[in-house]
């Protein structure tokens, strides 16, 4: 949608109020999305704007676990593979924030429901409540309380 400078400058130019809710520390967009494409279990890519979904982690693809790192349990192709049958359009996309890699973190909804929630209840992801800014998705998601 904007990139962080772009938006920078909406804000200084008093334009994006009407676009952003302003959040504790964060800041807040919702829009509606039809051109998104599964990245893994639980990342999206919608144009340019890499999404990473909110409180959850899903398996790696082989050689995407950093060694020692704890990666999720499974299998990452059967993760994507759960995602990308939830990725039915118009996407809701409501963004919270970045994470360390510039991702975008986002609560992220479609037809049959919230994607965190999808894949947590086939178990594809696991439920990471440092992950959840705000207890968002436990909010919304029996599957992560």
């Amino acid at each position: 949608m904007f990139s962080r400078f772009a938006l920078a400058w909406l804000v200084a130019a008093g334009i994006a109020t009407s676009l952003f809710t302003a959040l504790p520390g964060r800041t807040q967009a919702t829009s509606t999305f039809s051109g998104c494409r599964v990245v893994d279990g639980d990342t999206l890519r919608c144009g340019d704007e890499r999404i990473r979904l909110l409180g959850i982690d899903a398996p790696e693809l082989p050689g995407h676990c950093a060694q020692g790192r704890n990666c999720a349990p499974g299998n990452g192709f059967a993760s994507m593979r759960s995602l990308s049958e939830a990725l039915t359009p118009p996407l809701n996309i409501r963004r919270v924030g970045y994470d360390r890699y510039g991702r975008t973190l986002a609560l992220v909804s479609g037809s049959r429901g919230d994607l965190s929630c999808w894949q947590l209840k086939r178990r594809q992801a696991i439920y990471k409540p440092n992950w959840d800014n705000g207890g968002r998705l436990t909010a919304i998601c029996s599957a992560a309380r």
